[in-house]
């Protein structure tokens, strides 16, 4: 149902906008699936966290991860289904793992959040942004500010961690940032059959010379 109403909105702008080729109408495709994919998906991510009764800390988990998540990209699933189980993981996981955890003391929550920023360092140079292939982001000033700003939604979260004494937000903050790490790594693209984007033009581009 997505799929048939994105191709007749995609169809609909070309007819307005004809300069549009066939490149463009489909990243205009692919990201009104997004947009539309989203409303459903979150009504049932947002309707699990009522009846399992972490509706308000689930909301609070898609809020602080939202920054990091939006510099720095990551695995798209490529199933609608498998998207909405994907994307309920993500956040009601981090929500049962953050009350479920207790750093014994604050020098073990430093050093597994030292550990966590280390390794998040590394993977935002290696593979933010991490895009797909059906978005790639090919200007280099906007890959460079967006790693930049993924460095800095990161550090500033992982902070957020440990200044506020709550600890099932804190938690969330801390869990949060390593799962989406994690979800640009090159083992996250392997397992869910993605391929970052940027690399694949590069590639198609030294074939083609």
């Amino acid at each position: 149902m997505i799929e048939k109403i994105c191709s007749i909105l995609t169809k609909k702008i070309r007819n307005k906008m004809p300069e549009i080729d066939d490149e463009k109408a489909e990243v205009i495709h692919y990201g009104l699936q997004l947009v539309i994919g989203e409303i459903p998906k979150n009504f049932i991510l947002l309707l699990l966290a009522y009846f399992l009764g972490i509706l308000k800390l689930t909301i609070i988990a898609i809020l602080i991860t939202l920054p990091y998540k939006t510099f720095s990209g990551g695995v798209h699933l490529k199933t609608h289904v498998g998207c909405v189980l994907a994307t309920s993981t993500f956040y009601m996981g981090n929500v049962f793992l953050s009350k479920t955890v207790v750093f014994a003391n604050e020098y073990i929550q430093y050093v597994a959040v030292f550990g966590i920023w280390v390794f998040s360092m590394f993977m935002i140079k290696l593979y933010a942004p991490a895009d797909t292939e059906s978005v790639p982001i090919l200007r280099k000033k906007e890959r460079n500010l967006k790693k930049i700003l993924s460095y800095a939604a990161m550090t500033l979260t992982l902070a957020a961690g440990l200044i506020i004494q709550d600890n099932i937000i804190s938690n969330m903050l801390i869990f949060g940032t390593l799962i989406q790490t994690l979800t640009i790594t090159r083992f996250a693209y392997k397992i869910t059959n993605n391929k970052y984007g940027y690399e694949v033009y590069e590639q198609n581009r030294e074939a083609a010379g």
